[in-house]
């Protein structure tokens, strides 16, 4: 019986990985930047999404998100209310978005009209890390209010994508939580091959960089 778990998992993430590369030619085909953003519930990656998309739609950039959540439509509305054109997309029982899903999402949109689209996940460190989407940036997104153990605890979060982002470092104090010791344990599991960036939505110190960073 556990051979055949094993194995229907496999053929799981594998007809993922085939369908998330078929996402990722078809963004290709219409020249699109896709950045897919994971991270916990309160995180701020919908708050991040909105800040970045500002800063792009001021650069003459056409923006759009898929905004993922098991339920409810509260992150597409907050972006609706911002000006940013959205999609939702519900999961049901599901803890992560997965490429069909997404599939479905951009078969509903009129891809000639963007340039850039963001791919919020479902609130979760742990299961989107083995589901890619055919983005051009996995990225993940933790919170000073999360606590100095994040890397830690969530391995294969920050393994499996491209950058990582440290969000709310304008109440690090506050919360008593010491962002160095977040980077250095971020530094040690990636061998110091890729960097951590630090920001706050709030005071906007660092969103310059991200969009930088992000190629946008």
């Amino acid at each position: 019986m556990h051979i055949v778990q094993v194995g229907m998992e496999y053929d799981v993430l594998k007809e993922n990985n085939k369908i998330a590369n078929s996402n990722y030619r078809l963004l290709k085909k219409h020249d699109i930047r896709t950045i897919e953003l994971m991270g916990s519930i309160g995180s701020g990656k919908t708050a991040l999404i909105i800040k970045l998309a500002e800063r792009l739609r001021k650069k003459g950039l056409r923006i759009c998100a898929i905004a993922g959540d098991v339920t409810g439509e509260d992150d597409q509305r907050r972006m609706k209310e911002s000006g940013l054109d959205a999609v939702n997309c519900n999961t049901g029982h599901e803890c992560h978005l997965d490429a069909n899903l997404v599939k479905k999402s951009l078969d509903s949109m009129d891809l000639d009209r963007y340039d850039v689209i963001f791919i919020e996940n479902v609130g979760n460190l742990v299961c989107p890390a083995d589901f890619p989407l055919g983005a051009d940036y996995r990225v993940v997104v933790i919170s000073t209010t999360e606590g100095d153990d994040m890397v830690r605890k969530h391995h294969d979060i920050f393994l499996h994508s491209d950058v990582a982002i440290l969000n709310k470092i304008d109440i690090s104090d506050a919360v008593g939580v010491d962002p160095e010791i977040i980077k250095e344990d971020y530094k040690r599991l990636t061998g110091g091959l890729k960097s951590m960036y630090t920001c706050s939505v709030k005071t906007e110190d660092g969103i310059d960089e991200l969009v930088s960073v992000l190629g946008l």
